[in-house]
């Protein structure tokens, strides 16, 4: 396979109770969704900014801010622990198999929140950014969030990504080795990516870098709710073939925009064990 071993070395409802990890500022007021469109529907929506300025200088300063962000963290103690754990042989052959006789991951970011106004979406952006730098295999990176401004979108497209003109809500069918990178979403964004890729080869294919499902797990089991657990179907069901690795050393400045972090990996062996 192209993708070597080295190259990769080197490079107060209920309901609102299942976010486990405590949501980041930035993240509220937002829908990944309409109110009344099914978990089950699979359209999407064409999306535009909604702060439409066009301002230089503030693309400038955000800019700035960026690059300084993103230099504090590749010299972290937390990023070093990071890049310590992704370069472990075990975690290197779970990327092998999924990369399989492709060159290059795609990355999709759902839920960056609003990299302008706070902080841990800048070390979450950052880190995406940095991974793409060490890891060879990691591929073109897209960004959404729908809150995201015109100046964000133009700062994002600068740094090498590019912004969705859609809001997919999660619903992305993986036909390719793809890495999620979606720390601190909300569930219903985890239970649409897993509902539309609920076949043995689609998932495989995935990879996702985002809130504990253990903690989704261990949470329903307390609270015993049969509404919500139905709506979380998916997120619970998965446990049964799934390798979680929890990222677990962090720096004061990453704590925010990491905690509750895990890897998942998901290797469902037949379509029978996705029967519910």
């Amino acid at each position: 396979m192209a993708a070597t071993a080295k190259g990769l070395s080197e490079k107060s409802s209920m309901a609102e109770e299942w976010t486990i990890v405590l949501p980041r500022r930035g993240k509220k007021n937002r829908s990944f969704r309409n109110p009344g469109v099914l978990i089950q529907q699979k359209e999407v929506q064409s999306w535009t900014p909604t702060d439409m300025e066009i301002d230089p200088e503030r693309e400038s300063k955000l800019m700035q801010k960026m690059q300084i962000y993103i230099q504090k963290l590749a010299v972290s103690n937390f990023f070093s622990s990071f890049l310590e754990q992704m370069q472990n042989p075990e975690m290197l052959n779970r990327f092998l198999n999924i990369l399989g006789s492709e060159e290059k991951m795609l990355m999709v970011i759902y839920g960056i929140g609003s990299i302008e106004s706070f902080e841990p979406p800048r070390f979450q952006l950052s880190l995406a950014l940095l991974m793409k730098t060490k890891f060879d295999w990691i591929g073109e990176i897209e960004v959404f969030d729908p809150i995201i401004s015109l100046t964000e979108s133009k700062v994002l497209n600068s740094l090498g990504c590019s912004v969705l003109s859609v809001n997919e809500q999660g619903r992305r069918q993986v036909l390719k080795p793809t890495l999620f990178f979606m720390p601190h979403c909300e569930a219903d964004l985890y239970e649409n990516l897993l509902a539309v890729n609920w076949v043995v080869d689609r998932l495989f294919r995935l990879v996702l870098f985002g809130n504990s499902f253990g903690s989704y797990q261990q949470h329903a089991s307390l609270c015993n709710n049969l509404v919500v657990s139905n709506s979380r179907k998916h997120i619970l069901a998965v446990k049964n073939f799934t390798e979680e690795v929890m990222v677990k050393k962090f720096s004061d400045d990453s704590f925010r925009a990491f905690h509750g972090s895990s890897w998942h990996f998901f290797g469902p062996a037949t379509e029978a064990e996705l029967q519910f």
